[in-house]
């Protein structure tokens, strides 16, 4: 006589809803965070601390910054020099935003709108509302040559947003699909994954598009250790998060990744949050570090973006560390599988 089958009991109503709300917490939230990042950073774009500057020696042209910083308060930063030379190079250090020559006739206004057309755009309009009162046009020359297929500049913002999803997007695939493995299996998957990522990128932004026309291999290798650095600390980060992991990479590597990265407006069109997180988020090392490779030369504080790329893969490595330590202490692969299953929906949704 064979043994009576039993069937598991369908789940009620309110359970199935329950389960149902809990999943649209994600989507919910992710919702939330895009309207408050996005509109926070970029809904009232205003001079902070705008760099410009007045070249001359005469009581005219000190006469003429003493009145524009007055007028602008805050919003500029007002300083004078004495030559056309020593302004260039403060354009091409980054060190100014816009540098304004006087003349009776034809005055010019200096910028380096590859370090962000819509700064420049700010400079541009503070002196053009001077030379307007004057009676005479203002001419613009730009220090800095764009990409042939990017003559704003903002190709390479594009570029950080491929190179990002791709990067994240994999995480949640590894993290998945890849549960049962080990560790340093998984980072090297994730290794082998940048690289993917960063050729993917560059070789659609440099032969394809030609927003990178020049320094392929250079703006290439900052793409690798910044996608790297990205999917280093989603795959650490998934051990502790689980499917919490695709919200929490969506608030790291977008909401606060693409709002302070400067590929819109830099901080001196920002309010202080956005403009303070500029100074060492990973996304603005990358496009930092290539805007300058491709527009001044590897100068302009090139070094330094390196280091912030660095450092955040750095801070993966040791994510990583922490998780393979928390995993030999934890779950078995049969719970890491049944684990799995439920995010991999997830993952094939981003």
């Amino acid at each position: 006589m064979s043994a009576p089958q039993t069937t598991a009991a369908a789940p009620t109503p309110g359970h199935a809803l329950k389960h149902l709300a809990v999943h649209l917490l994600t989507p919910l939230l992710m919702c939330l965070g895009m309207a408050l990042a996005y509109q926070g950073a970029f809904h009232q774009p205003e001079p902070h601390h705008l760099k410009v500057a007045v070249v001359g020696t005469s009581p005219q042209a000190q006469g003429l910054a003493d009145a524009v910083r007055a007028k602008a308060g805050p919003a500029l930063d007002v300083s004078t020099l004495a030559t056309k030379d020593a302004a260039e190079q403060q354009l091409r250090d980054r060190d100014l935003v816009g540098a304004f020559l006087p003349d009776a006739r034809s005055p010019e206004l200096i910028v380096a709108k590859g370090g962000s057309d819509t700064s420049a755009m700010a400079a541009e309009a503070v002196f053009r509302n001077v030379t307007d009162q004057q009676g005479v046009p203002l001419a613009v020359t730009d220090l800095t040559t764009p990409g042939k297929g990017d003559p704003t500049g903002q190709g390479l913002f594009f570029l950080l947003v491929a190179l990002s999803i791709g990067s994240y997007a994999s995480v949640a695939v590894i993290g998945a699909a890849g549960a049962a493995l080990g560790m340093r299996t998984r980072a090297l998957v994730g290794l082998a994954v940048s690289l993917a990522v960063s050729v993917i990128g560059i070789g659609t932004a440099g032969p394809v598009f030609h927003v990178v026309d020049h320094d392929l291999a250079a703006v290439w290798a900052l793409g690798w250790l910044y996608s790297a650095g990205v999917l280093a600390i989603g795959i650490g980060l998934h051990s502790f998060l689980k499917r919490w992991t695709t919200l929490t990479m969506t608030v790291l590597f977008v909401m606060l990744n693409f709002t302070t990265s400067g590929g819109i407006y830099r901080p001196e069109l920002q309010n202080g949050f956005f403009g303070a997180l500029h100074a060492f988020w990973t996304g603005a090392g990358f496009l930092e570090g290539a805007r300058s490779v491709l527009y001044f030369d590897g100068g302009a504080g090139l070094g330094g973006h390196v280091l912030t790329l660095a450092l955040w893969l750095a801070l993966g490595g040791a994510v990583m560390v922490g998780a393979a330590a928390y995993e030999k202490r934890g779950r078995s692969a049969v719970e890491a599988e049944a684990e799995a299953e439920e995010e991999m929906a997830e993952a094939v949704a981003v």
